[in-house]
């Protein structure tokens, strides 16, 4: 990955819905949740043996908790880097404001919270949506345009790696 702070450019409104999102995944994954009630939750932490349910369940009876709340810790850099930008009371009256863009430079794990979440938040999309390949998609659908939208950013964020590591 990067060693070094990587900057990244977001609007006053994108940044306000997605840290509602974080903040809405955050939850989704905090102390308290119930895996085995949430097909999303459970995508998150997919079997390690697929042949053999026993030890699948062992397994997941010893690494769940963990990895749950990693991705809570994860969530919760994100939200913290995103709060210079996320800065709008209300992205219906945002205007102007909601378009301007902000810097945002992130450091190594930072970096590394955002790269894990963003994959994670999508993946949980695609479960709500039922999505299991790229070829499913309903354009009249705005909660396609979120998933559409995160894997975007995703990507960027990768490029923006990818070129930090040529200027390193």
């Amino acid at each position: 990955m990067t060693s070094i702070p990587l900057s990244l450019r977001i609007t006053r409104l994108e940044a306000t819905h997605l840290a509602d999102l974080i903040d809405q995944f955050a939850d989704l994954v905090a102390d308290g949740s119930e895996p085995d009630d949430d097909p999303a939750v459970l995508r998150l932490v997919p079997d390690a043996y697929a042949d053999d349910p026993e030890a699948a369940r062992e397994f997941r009876d010893v690494t769940e908790r963990d990895l749950l709340s990693r991705r809570h810790h994860d969530a919760r850099l994100v939200r913290a880097s995103l709060a210079p930008a996320a800065t709008l009371t209300s992205v219906t009256d945002a205007g102007a404001q909601g378009w301007e863009e902000v810097e945002l430079v992130l450091d190594p794990d930072a970096v590394q919270a955002w790269m894990r979440t963003l994959a994670a938040v999508r993946l949980v999309i695609a479960t709500r949506l039922g999505i299991t390949d790229e070829d499913q998609h309903d354009d009249d659908d705005p909660r396609f345009g979120v998933y559409d939208w995160l894997g975007y950013r995703l990507e960027g964020l990768v490029r923006a790696i990818e070129s930090s590591r040529t200027d390193e």
